[in-house]
């Protein structure tokens, strides 16, 4: 595993090597065509992949670390983004709408996650984690009906994780309580404890919402 990260890492280098080196032999008559046409073929199939596909495969593991600075110099080697194949384009750009969420960076958060929401994912729980992000900054905008859609439409992709789900139920919970529809806001409230969840963020919100939740008129 480590060899294919480091040939992953080192791809574009080792295939300009491959033809480099295949048109120097061809050069000082060492070597005729056929015989160095695998060194030109790995070396095309090493620079398409390079700009189609990219190094995201070996970004999971800084990712896991929470070693931002290696995730950005990964994310950084991709020169053309544009030119990567289009679900590979849409983990690219979820990953850099992550990182800058980590480094409080909402606005281009917000247009990176956007961006790989309009590509689309083969994951529908990536998309729905990303509707759950852009609709939780425009909660934060105070943009209560576009954050809803997108609280919506996270849970309609569906949320890989309790902690998520219940932080997409514990919103379309104060969404409701704001709308002063009590009934739907109960069922949401009652859902997000369901889920269980372990974070003390979201343990805290639903202490909060309980001590007056159930003194609602139904």
């Amino acid at each position: 595993m480590k060899f294919y990260n480091l040939l992953i890492k080192y791809r574009f280098w080792l295939s300009i090597v491959a033809i480099v080196g295949g048109i120097l032999l061809q050069l000082t008559g060492l070597s005729s065509f056929w015989p160095v046409f695998p060194l030109y073929f790995i070396g095309v199939v090493g620079l398409v992949s390079h700009f189609v596909i990219g190094p995201m495969r070996i970004i999971q593991v800084p990712m896991e670390a929470g070693n931002i600075e290696e995730v950005e110099r990964i994310l950084n080697s991709i020169w053309y983004p544009n030119l990567l194949y289009k679900p590979v384009r849409s983990t690219y750009y979820t990953i850099k709408g992550n990182v800058a969420m980590m480094k409080q960076d909402f606005d281009s958060a917000e247009k990176f996650l956007k961006q790989s929401n309009h590509l689309g994912s083969p994951m529908p729980d990536a998309q729905g984690s990303n509707n759950l992000q852009l609709g939780m900054m425009a909660m934060q905008k105070g943009d209560l009906k576009q954050g809803e859609s997108y609280v919506r439409a996270a849970l309609r992709l569906g949320l890989s994780d309790k902690e998520s789900l219940a932080l997409a139920y514990l919103t379309m919970t104060q969404v409701f309580i704001n709308k002063r529809q009590f009934k739907a806001a109960k069922d949401f409230f009652r859902k997000a404890k369901e889920c269980k969840a372990k974070s003390q963020q979201i343990i805290d919100q639903i202490k909060d919402i309980e001590k007056y939740i159930s003194r609602m008129p139904n």
